[in-house]
């Protein structure tokens, strides 16, 4: 389900962040009139002007006003917006949901296999994902598209791996996703992203479990590409 950042955010706004998709500013800025957005729109240049503000004020569009308009580009978080949306209408017509990421093999600072094997944790993946995971994590450095389109995940429903307290500190919730992976020589099946939120985190950066040491099964090493396959479980 997508969800609609802050309070004044609804579905108005979402279909005039579209719009503003559509005349090119995803991908840098795009030159609006407020009479001309209010033409698509389809309402007044009061509305338009108002649905504008909205999204500015929650940082899904930042936008420049010149003497003849104005340049609106969307931002980071409005674009993760429409990638859920993107995603929703893939299960509508596609009958199903998922996303492609590439991304290229680095190696993790440890933490990895420190959370991994934690008992809050390790008890519920075993229970919850059918497995007992290798010790740490596979890491991919994502490519810029994948990065972006990271955001279609948040459409899935995930597995659950709740919070839980150790006495001494408090651990949050993780989010489970199947994926399958492939490298240049092989496939694997039965992996899962494993992300601390599901709608904030480092975009770029995507860590894995799997029961088996995925280097040695992909035949991979650092820098080396890897395609990953998100799918609905």
């Amino acid at each position: 389900m997508v969800e609609l950042p802050g309070e004044d955010i609804g579905y108005a706004e979402l279909a005039t962040l579209k719009l503003l998709a559509l005349a090119g500013a995803v991908d840098g800025d795009a030159k609006i009139t407020g009479s001309g957005l209010a033409s698509k729109l389809d309402a007044s240049t009061q509305t338009a002007s108002r649905r504008l503000q909205r999204l500015e004020d929650t940082d899904l569009v930042a936008r420049e006003i010149v003497s003849d308009g104005q340049w609106v580009r969307i931002t980071d978080d409005g674009e993760r917006l429409l990638q859920e949306e993107y995603a929703e209408y893939q299960r509508i017509f596609e009958h199903g949901i998922g996303v492609t990421l590439s991304g290229s093999v680095e190696s993790g600072m440890g933490e990895g296999r420190h959370y991994v094997s934690l008992s809050g944790y390790h008890s519920q993946f075993v229970e919850k994902l059918g497995y007992e995971p290798f010790p740490g994590t596979f890491n991919l450095d994502l490519d810029d598209r994948s990065a972006r389109a990271r955001a279609r995940m948040n459409a899935l429903d995930p597995v659950e791996i709740e919070g839980w307290e150790d006495g001494d500190r408090t651990y949050g919730p993780a989010y489970c996703y199947p994926i399958t992976l492939e490298s240049d020589t092989a496939t694997y099946e039965g992996a899962h992203v494993v992300s601390p939120e599901r709608t904030h985190y480092d975009d770029a950066e995507l860590e894995i479990i799997a029961p088996d040491q995925l280097r040695t099964e992909l035949g991979v090493a650092d820098g080396n590409a890897v395609t990953v396959h998100v799918h609905e479980r």
